[in-house]
């Protein structure tokens, strides 16, 4: 500022805040003008905003109180998305302060750390023994990884690092520190020029042996083992050119450079190895962090070279073995059993330190275009704009770039063949790990370099043995290649199509399931694909099913037009696939996919898509779901898709694919709609033979499962007179073979509605003949059924009427229904209906045959049901009984000598039961 600027700012500043600063701004001016005073013996003037001095600590103000608060609010509202998202905001601020070498980062990881410590609901999950919310987890392991950074520290003081262990130590010895899920060793494998130490081996055997409980912060304060001062790691970090010695080597006989003279690091495990670099990149050691990883992927690299020679050399001496010993041995078995001893046990996806995440992002850091760089490209629209990334040399690799190492070591990690860990949460981490760098590797736009670097790890994947995921053999408990290989595949269909496919195909296998379950045959419960009780291990296997569903449905689409691959993936995905419920999803996706709006069908697919159609009808074919009817219209409409052969073919074969009601009330009446037949645009002839093929599927369900099929086949051969005879044969047999009358009066009825009484009242009687309604059944559910019958029978003629009258007294017995026949029969003389055949002159008398069998049976049905009433009747049943005799006397009345019938009844009941004086007399009082 020039001297009129700062004598405003001071002006500006004294009115500002002129009840604090006044005082001291007149003992200054009291100073200044005093010409002997000390400040004016001193040259310049202290600067607030410079900064402190060189030599002194990166160290702002830092409100404790205020941090600690926030962290127990944030916590406490730990069920919000926003609250996780808040507490992530202070861990990235630690990690800015770690960068800046801001010694205050510690100490607010430890404010941070403590309040996570004291959060109540750690006790209660304890307690209840339940595992903490995802959210929550997912936090404590970003602590947890934050002090692996924090006592890493490739600058910190001893005596700092020495304070942070103990705290460490003091916290992981409380009961409620959240442990490590995972089962991953603390201390496996170092990286070795050729292969990691065999699962099996005495050295493993003994870390099994003992392994200690394992907190959050275990990894932390196995941190405070390390250190940097080891020779040939700091002439790695120093400098990007290692002189004209190739062939150093570092505590024996270890080679410190690869063939091609890069460095390599050995003698610890891959994972430490990647804390290093996570560590060197929040410190501000970017440069140092990129040269640590190269080194690595070095090692990686020439491990796997090893590991790829040692595979082809045991496949070469065991195929030599099969062929000595006989050719009968499998040579899959007797190479899965000698590989057993050189697989990796310990994924590096979803491990606790995140070793691949680590390099990736430290790689990709150095590749991406700077902000500056990137408007020159301004996006089109509001949509999140795509990180864009470039080639930078790696410094003493000719032809090498950071961004091809970040590719390749992703590829390396996910396609290593790795054993599920334990606990649900461990296994979703595994997945979401998966999936976040699968995000970064799609945020890479592929050129020419990075697709052939693509084809190169493919292939290296596909020959890796059982190192790899995608190798030929893979065992029980290995995690599923599926996400991996989508993203391959995607990416490398372009450029080779072959390499995609075989890669993808290969990728489809899903072991735990194919051990359990043969080729082709559904588990237990077919349509639930979650089988948590055949594998209580594999918590996510719901989720790894999906996803290999979702791979053969990305194939299924980019085969379209290419029968060869579309059989191919067919095969595959009736080798692999077993849950009905995702056939079925691949079986519409492929349909979907087959029928274009604006374009021809593609056949090949369509008959695809149909054949998943009828495996899922016959894997579900005897699993009764909500989804059955869906899966059969859906098929039937595939098939009409396809042509009417093909609808014909399904109605043919039904027998292994539907029910009969199925069959019969789905695909029959759906395969021969209007719309249906519009869409085929059959001629007559074609038209009349699907029909005919309908007919026939109708008489064959009808015939097998009568009680259900038998009005759907009548419906169906209406206009066929031959088939509709036969319909009505097979309901005949049906009712001698135990049809109940129910259904009976059901296609009773239809025959009525069709215009065929006779044939009605045939079917009436035979369900009559099977009925029985006792003297209590007022509200029977075949009632109304009864009622219909009589009337069918009455309007029809006397003769008919005479001829159901036997049947009605020996079916029913219930004194209030009897009386109604008898009643609506009275009402009008038989055979006046409009299908009577004979018609009589006058209504019957109740009196006379053949009403007088029926009246008899209806007055011993009341003197029957008085009797039984009476014998357990209660006092407040007294008004109801009273109501039931005045029915009786009304059906009594229509009798010559009703009215004496009725009064010796009634002596009867007093006589029996003049023990109810109460009743007796109301029954004199309405009576006499």
């Amino acid at each position: 500022m020039n001297r009129d600027q700062l004598q405003k700012f001071v002006q500006y500043l004294i009115s500002a805040h002129h009840t604090e600063v006044l005082p001291t701004a007149q003992r200054l001016a009291d100073e200044i003008l005093l010409l002997g005073s000390e400040i004016n013996l001193v040259n310049g003037a202290p600067d607030p905003t410079a900064g402190a001095g060189i030599e002194d600590a990166n160290c702002w103000h830092l409100d404790e109180e205020q941090i600690q608060e926030q962290v127990k609010q944030l916590l406490s509202n730990g069920g919000y998305y926003g609250a996780s998202q808040q507490l992530r905001s202070m861990f990235s601020k630690v990690r800015e302060m770690l960068r800046m070498r801001d010694s205050n980062g510690a100490r607010m990881l430890i404010l941070m750390t403590e309040q996570f410590l004291q959060d109540t609901r750690l006790a209660l999950w304890r307690q209840q023994g339940a595992g903490m919310t995802d959210k929550c987890r997912q936090l404590w392991d970003e602590l947890g990884a934050l002090w692996v950074c924090v006592v890493l520290s490739p600058h910190c003081k001893p005596e700092e690092r020495a304070g942070w262990l103990q705290l460490l130590s003091r916290w992981d010895k409380l009961d409620v520190c959240p442990l490590e899920e995972g089962n991953y060793s603390f201390d496996g494998p170092s990286l070795q020029p050729t292969m990691a130490p065999a699962p099996g081996s005495e050295e493993e055997e003994e870390v099994a042996a003992t392994s200690p409980r394992h907190t959050v912060f275990g990894r932390a304060l196995l941190a405070g083992e390390l250190h940097w001062n080891d020779a040939y790691l700091q002439r790695i970090l120093a400098s990007d050119s290692y002189g004209p010695s190739l062939t150093g080597s570092v505590g024996g006989d270890k080679p410190t450079f690869d063939p091609q003279g890069r460095p390599l690091w050995l003698g610890e495990p891959f994972p430490t190895a990647c804390a290093r670099v996570d560590t060197l990149r929040a410190h501000g050691y970017p440069r140092q962090a990129l040269r640590l990883a190269s080194a690595i992927i070095n090692t990686l690299r020439l491990q796997q070279r090893h590991q790829l020679e040692s595979y082809k050399q045991q496949k070469k001496e065991t195929w030599a073995g099969v062929w000595a010993l006989s050719p009968l041995f499998p040579p899959a078995e007797l190479l899965q059993k000698g590989s057993t001893c050189i697989t990796n046990t310990e994924g590096w996806v979803g491990h606790p330190l995140d070793p691949i995440g680590c390099l990736c992002r430290a790689l990709l850091e150095a590749c991406r275009l700077e902000e500056e760089t990137l408007t020159l490209y301004p996006d089109s629209g509001p949509e999140k704009r795509k990180v864009a990334y470039q080639h930078v040399p790696v410094p003493g690799s000719p032809g090498e770039s950071y961004l091809v190492l970040a590719l390749e070591v992703a590829l390396l990690g996910l396609g290593q063949q790795r054993a599920l860990p334990e606990g649900l949460y461990a296994q979703d981490k595994v997945v979401r790990n998966e999936e976040q760098l699968l995000a970064l590797l799609e945020e890479v736009e592929l050129d020419e370099r990075l697709v052939q670097v693509l084809r190169k790890q493919a292939g290296l994947l596909l020959e890796g043995g059982p190192f790899s995921g995608f190798g030929e053999v893979l065992f029980r408990e290995s995690v599923p290649m599926h996400t991996c290989a989508r993203y391959l595949f995607t990416a490398l269909l372009p450029h080779d199509p072959d390499l995609a496919y075989r890669l993808a195909l290969r990728a489809m296998r899903l072991p735990i399931l194919e051990t359990a379950f043969p080729a082709g045959e559904p588990h237990p419960s077919p349509l639930d694909s979650i089988m948590s009780n055949r594998f209580p291990r594999w918590f996510i296997l719901g989720h790894l099913e999906t996803r290999q569903c979702e791979l053969a449905s990305t194939m299924l689409t980019a085969a379209k037009g290419d029968p060869k691959w579309l059989h191919t993936v067919l095969g595959s995905i009736q080798q692999n696939i077993h849950s009905p419920a995702l056939l079925f999803k691949l079986a519409q996706d492929a349909c979907k996919t087959a029928t274009p709006v604006s374009a021809p069908p593609d056949t090949t697919l369509l008959g695809i898509a149909l054949e998943l159609g009828l495996q899922v009808m016959r894997m579900t074919l005897n699993v009764m779901t909500w989804r059955r009817r869906e899966m059969v219209r859906w098929l039937v409409s595939c098939a009409t898709e396809i042509g009417p052969q093909a609808l014909m073919n399904i109605m043919q074969n039904w027998y292994s694919l539907f029910t009969p009601v199925e069959a019969a009330t789905i695909v029959a009446v759906t395969g021969t709609t209007h719309a249906t037949l519009l869409r085929l645009q059959l001629d007559t002839s074609r038209r009349e033979e699907l029909w005919a093929c309908a007919r026939t599927l109708a008489l064959q369900c009808a015939m097998k499962d009568p009680q259900n099929c038998a009005l759907p086949a009548l419906t169906l051969c209406e206009k066929n007179h031959s088939a509709f005879e036969a319909a009505y044969q097979i309901v005949l047999d049906a009712a001698a073979g135990g049809l109940g009358h129910a259904h009976l009066f059901t296609v009773a009825r239809y025959m009525e509605h069709r215009g065929l009484p006779l044939r009605a009242y045939k079917l009436a009687t035979l369900a009559l003949a099977q009925l029985s309604i006792a003297f209590n059944q007022d509200s029977h559910p075949a009632v109304n059924d009864v009622l219909w019958a009589c009337s069918l029978s009455h309007s029809l003629g006397r003769h008919e009427l005479s001829a159901i009258v036997p049947l009605i007294i020996r079916s029913i017995h219930c004194a209030p229904m009897l009386s109604d026949i008898l009643r609506r029969w009275t009402l009008s003389a038989p055979g006046l209906g409009p299908l009577g055949a004979r018609r009589a002159a006058k209504p019957l008398g109740a009196d006379r045959a053949p009403l007088c069998q029926l009246l008899d049976a209806a007055v011993t049905a009341y003197i029957t049901t008085s009797h039984s009433r009476l014998t357990h009747i209660s006092p407040r049943h007294y008004g109801d009984f009273i109501e039931f005799l005045g029915k009786a006397r009304e059906t009594f009345l229509l009798a010559p000598d009703g009215h004496l019938q009725f009064s010796q009844f009634l002596e009867n009941l007093k006589q029996t039961y003049k023990g109810k004086k109460k009743l007796m007399l109301l029954v004199r009082e309405r009576f006499g």
